[in-house]
């Protein structure tokens, strides 16, 4: 079951590192940046601008963990899309870290058996008789969801244009109903996770559009089609009708 913990493995070479990449190299910045630290904790400064910076210009940047890397990444991106709620960004980045592994995007937990190719493959597993299996099955829809249309958009696009596949809004209504379904689950309330799942089917828009900005600019920032320009613009354009 992925959590929301990626921040739980930061650990003090990455508060280290990030208050280096805050202070720029200023000592005064430097001992402001610990006060903070000390006072406030480790989330002020993974919200600050020149961290973000700092880990995709500086050199120091590249001895960042991945864990550091893609929470401040993804907690950027979704700032900037209008989602601030810390556990939500928490939760992206620990489905980017899980996902990124093998062929665990396809595999409703690490060690299934089962793999899944397509969103609708999962529909049987939802409402299975195993209690624990369809609670997984349902946030693993909405995590897939969000993997496939947050970070591979032009693909999704492509293959709508040249081979009659679903559009970014069939995975969004997929991924939504995922983190519905899951909301609803018993044993979400069992574990405190109905809010969170609640809160990211409400959200799935949103978030989607921040990892697609992400896959953009870091993942393939070199393509320049006809495809990803009419996304982009009907993404703004709906971003500020709802703004």
């Amino acid at each position: 079951m992925i959590l929301a913990n990626t921040r739980a493995r930061l650990g003090r070479e990455d508060a280290q590192l990030v208050v280096r990449l805050v202070a720029r190299g200023s000592g005064r910045a430097q001992e402001h940046a610990e006060a903070k630290l000390a006072d406030q904790g480790l989330d002020p400064l993974l919200d600050d601008p020149l961290l973000l910076e700092g880990l995709l210009g500086a050199r120091q940047g590249a001895h960042a963990s991945w864990p550091l890397f893609t929470y401040v990444v993804v907690r950027h991106a979704l700032r900037t899309a209008g989602e601030d709620d810390r556990p939500i960004a928490d939760y992206v980045a620990s489905i980017l870290l899980h996902f990124g592994l093998r062929q665990r995007a396809r595999q409703i937990a690490d060690h299934d058996d089962a793999t899944y190719d397509t969103l609708a493959s999962l529909g049987d597993d939802l409402e299975g008789g195993d209690a624990s299996r369809s609670f997984v099955a349902r946030a693993h829809l909405g995590n897939y969801a969000l993997w496939l249309s947050g970070l591979f958009p032009d693909h999704i696009e492509h293959r709508r244009w040249h081979r009659g596949g679903p559009d970014l809004g069939y995975f969004e209504e997929m991924g939504q109903r995922g983190f519905r379904l899951a909301a609803d689950h018993r044993l979400a309330s069992e574990h405190g996770l109905a809010p969170l799942f609640a809160a990211a089917a409400e959200g799935f828009p949103r978030l989607r559009v921040a990892l697609n900005r992400v896959s953009d600019r870091l993942l393939f920032p070199n393509v320049h089609t006809p495809e990803r320009l009419m996304r982009q613009v009907r993404d703004e354009t709906r971003w500020r009708a709802s703004s």
